[in-house]
């Protein structure tokens, strides 16, 4: 894959760490456990919308735009990573957070996420559950034309084929490190939400010939639907490598079982997942992305889903700035 003829710019601290989580492995007793720190890539405390972020940037600086407009819910962790790449290179920032997990409580609603957002100059504008997101960030960037700026939208999750460029390069670094540290028999366990991140470390891998699998933990959409969503991508981000696009139907594959009632709304087993992850390793979570991937792969591993010789890798997105947005949750969880 020939990634340098892409607009890109330099913002994450890679390669991130892939470390073993030796004591979660003998708790479970399951296979051997690892995890891809990608929470490590440095900008606004760090997480998976950075890789993104680079060929975006990229591709926004390039075409002479000096405001970036883009989405998520209140607590998104991609409009927290956006408001500080653009702080970073000199650029406007606007976000529509959407309020589509409906809590009232001001840990939500002020803190976390959004706290970081008002200190990285974000100028936010909230909408109500169930905009159409995509023409409100077209009409957010015709007002702004009218003012004669030149803004670059960035959709929900910047999970576009430029965006999914990041992680086919990340598809990449986790090979050299497989091959550096001679691990074998692995797979690619993480938190799938606008499919972004599955379909470039699908595209990368298969692109590349690896056979790794990559296993989605839902967060949001059921399985047929996210499945297609990330399928549908993946082709296309394959495509813009320069391959032919075909991506083999099997190497996409997700699991919606961890979901609980909605995006964003909380569950038992992903404070359970949290609070083990973080007496074991020493490592926290997210309570909206990582928590529900860890607690799907945690009940994975009960049921016995692995063989004891698999390397199993979860991808660590970021998002543990999240966790003070849910403080009232967590404390009553750990209770």
């Amino acid at each position: 894959m020939y990634l340098a003829r892409f607009p890109r710019v330099r913002i994450c601290h890679a390669p991130t760490p892939l470390e073993p989580m030796l004591r979660l492995s003998k708790l479970l007793g399951g296979p051997h456990l690892w995890i891809k720190r990608d929470d490590c890539t440095g900008l606004a405390t760090g997480g998976n919308k950075n890789r993104k972020l680079e060929f975006l940037l990229g591709e926004a600086i390039a075409a002479g735009a000096d405001t970036l407009i883009t989405c998520g819910a209140v607590q998104s962790n991609h409009v927290r990573q956006t408001a500080a790449a653009a702080a970073k290179f000199g650029l406007g920032c606007v976000g529509l957070l959407e309020e589509k997990v409906l809590v009232n409580e001001p840990d939500y609603r002020e803190g976390g996420n959004v706290l970081l957002d008002r200190i990285y100059g974000l100028r936010i504008e909230t909408v109500p559950e169930g905009t159409e997101m995509d023409a409100a960030l077209e009409d957010c960037a015709e007002r702004l034309r009218g003012q004669g700026r030149h803004p670059y939208i960035i959709p929900v999750g910047g999970s576009t084929t430029t965006g999914a460029l990041g992680y086919a390069a990340v598809a990449m670094e986790l090979l050299s490190q497989f091959n550096e540290t001679g691990l074998q028999n692995a797979r690619v366990v993480h938190a799938t939400g606008s499919g972004g991140t599955q379909a470039g470390l699908v595209a990368g891998f298969e692109t590349l010939g690896a056979g790794i699998r990559v296993l989605g933990i839902s967060v949001g959409s059921e399985r047929a639907a996210q499945e297609e969503k990330v399928m549908a991508l993946a082709e296309a981000t394959a495509a813009r490598l320069g391959g032919t696009g075909h991506i083999r139907r099997e190497a996409v594959e997700v699991d919606s079982d961890h979901v609980g009632q909605a995006y964003g709304i909380p569950t038992a087993e992903m404070a359970e997942a949290v609070t083990l992850l973080a007496r074991t390793e020493g490592i926290l979570l997210d309570p909206v992305y990582t928590g529900k991937a860890m607690a799907g792969l945690i009940a994975r591993v009960r049921a016995g889903a692995f063989s004891p010789e698999e390397n199993v890798v979860f991808l660590h997105t970021g998002g543990q700035v999240g966790l003070f947005g849910y403080r009232a949750f967590l404390t009553g969880a750990m209770a």
